[in-house]
């Protein structure tokens, strides 16, 4: 699998050999984590992705939902009713840690990000650089800082980032366009989005 190839949610899991049902995911690799984002209207967390240098602000999840209790109304959790990290916790751990020093390389992180049901987009890995606590305006929610790695060995494949990010927006109204199906054969697996009109000339 190479960044920016679209995939189906079972190459999802089979990829990662895990049922993945919740967008934070630490440790779920030997030697990275996985995050499942979207930038679609509507999609419940402020995700955002900057097309010029790749990097991704990924905002943090929410307790789970109780009865009578509005998780959207109170801050994200750190931690549980017991003590132990949440998985914004432990995220939020490993940023302070690599940003103090304890920490020589940052957090791997695999990132899918979903344009549509049961399709997803590979943006590739991820260092998390940085996170912080921030107030939405009605509450404190947490912003993680991901840049794209430069080089990255996975079972023995190289990933580079891709620099010329196509925006979630085209992506998913060329999707529609085209029916999901590549329009030079009609496949509909091992998709990817390229530019009709190469990068060097405006494309």
């Amino acid at each position: 699998m190479k960044p920016d190839d679209i995939i189906s949610y079972s190459e999802l899991v089979a990829e990662e050999k895990a049922n993945l049902q919740k967008g934070m995911n630490f440790g779920i690799g030997k030697k990275y984590s996985v995050f499942l984002m979207s930038v679609r209207p509507g999609a419940p967390y402020q995700d955002k992705i900057d097309t010029a240098t790749g990097c991704i602000i990924y905002e943090g999840h929410d307790a789970p939902k109780k009865a009578g209790v509005d998780p959207k109304a109170i801050d994200q959790p750190l931690t549980t009713p017991t003590g132990k990290w949440t998985e914004n916790g432990k995220f939020f751990r490993a940023a302070v840690d690599y940003k103090s020093g304890l920490l020589k390389e940052p957090h791997l992180i695999r990132i899918y990000e979903k344009i549509q049901a049961g399709t997803w987009c590979y943006k590739g890995v991820f260092e998390l650089v940085d996170a912080k606590v921030v107030s939405d305006g009605k509450r404190k929610v947490f912003r993680y800082e991901l840049h794209p790695v430069q080089k990255t060995v996975f079972s023995g494949r190289v990933e580079v980032p891709v620099t010329r990010l196509i925006p979630s927006e085209v992506k998913r109204e060329v999707w529609k366009r085209d029916g999901g199906k590549c329009v030079m054969c009609g496949a509909n697996h091992n998709l990817h989005y390229d530019h009709d009109i190469p990068f060097s000339r405006g494309g």
